[in-house]
């Protein structure tokens, strides 16, 4: 019998090896070409933020190899397919410096040119005056990008008008109306875009003051050592409670109310203050009768690590550290200091309150 598979199978044998040569044949690049001379005609948008995406119209703009913003060379990733003759499309980096500046672009023929752009910057927030306030208040923010900030607002009331009294690049004043919620946190807007505080400020008209200017709620001095209201130091007002801690002495000072106490209302989530340390970093504890230690130096619950020579601040949320195991009626409230062994110390306490 004649054998006719031979040829068939040649013949699907040779296409085999016509696709396989096919298939090898090298792709086709699809990079644009280099310009001796290129010629950048508008860049879109002419300013932006982080992340934004930009593109750059013209001609001989192909075979980009390095874009760079020029303020400390910060390098943009470039991908290839974006970059054709008449265009480059690309990122704005996310650590471009916020600044008037040149976008420089290198071809692969090392061919050097810029194209002038404004990296805006989102507001950022460093330091406070207070994350507590009173309506018609003041508040200070320092940090980067304030400059160009044209609005402030509460997240939980965003219709409330928040004047701003002055700004800088790196400060910004702000007057805070009266406003009905407890706590919200700001929002400010500038050119890049807004951006949302990472902490809460504190309605001081809506708070259980203890201290403010003086004690209130009934309140007397019962420290152990020597206290007294002060000018000396303030955070709010310019007042504060000024605790002496002396020497080796293991004093707890604080407040007592001995004619019923203070009642606090289960709403009341959050104890806050401010103390501003003395020569030295120091460890306080907070201590009172409604929590599951003796009032005193037995109570090593709560650890307050006071950093020296500033203000530090607390806002502690009062389940978690065990507040009022023993009932929500307040007679002793203090804080309590193991030593101290360097020297004497002198503590000041403000803005001492009970948050809803």
């Amino acid at each position: 019998m004649k054998n006719i598979l031979k040829p068939l199978f040649i013949s699907i044998g040779m296409l085999c090896a016509v696709g396989v040569f096919i298939g090898c044949k090298k792709e086709e690049s699809n990079l644009s070409e280099p310009s001796t001379n290129p010629n950048p005609h508008k860049i879109s948008p002419g300013q932006g933020a982080a992340g934004e995406v930009l593109t750059l119209k013209g001609t001989g703009l192909g075979g980009i190899k390095t874009i760079y913003f020029e303020k400390d060379s910060i390098e943009a990733t470039l991908n290839p397919n974006f970059n054709t003759d008449h265009a480059v499309i690309f990122r704005i980096p996310d650590d471009a410096i916020p600044a008037d500046q040149n976008i420089v672009f290198i071809n692969y023929k090392d061919v050097k040119f810029t194209v002038p752009f404004k990296v805006l910057g989102l507001p950022n927030i460093l330091e406070v005056s207070n994350y507590n306030f009173k309506g018609n208040g003041e508040l200070t923010l320092t940090g980067k990008n304030f400059a160009d900030i044209s609005e402030a607002k509460f997240v939980k009331d965003e219709q409330a008008v928040i004047q701003i009294v002055s700004k800088t690049a790196t400060s910004i004043t702000l007057k805070i109306p009266v406003v009905e919620f407890t706590q919200s946190k700001l929002i400010l807007t500038n050119e890049a875009g807004s951006i949302t505080s990472k902490d809460d400020f504190v309605n001081l008209d809506k708070a259980l003051v203890l201290f403010y200017e003086d004690m209130e709620q009934g309140l007397v001095n019962g420290s152990w050592g020597p206290a007294e209201v002060s000018s000396e130091a303030a955070k709010s007002g310019t007042h504060s409670f000024k605790m002496t801690y002396n020497k080796g002495n293991w004093s707890a000072n604080g407040f007592a109310n001995w004619s019923g106490g203070i009642n606090v209302p289960v709403e009341y989530t959050y104890i806050s203050f401010w103390l501003k340390g003395g020569t030295s970093d120091q460890t306080l504890y907070i201590t009172s009768n409604t929590r599951n230690v003796a009032y005193g130096n037995s109570d090593r619950n709560t650890e307050l690590i006071v950093k020296a020579n500033k203000w530090n601040y607390f806002k502690l949320k009062t389940a978690d550290i065990d507040q009022f195991v023993n009932g929500r009626n307040i007679v002793q409230l203090g804080f309590w200091l193991p030593g101290p062994d360097d020297a004497n110390q002198n503590i000041y306490l403000d803005d001492l309150i009970f948050i809803k």
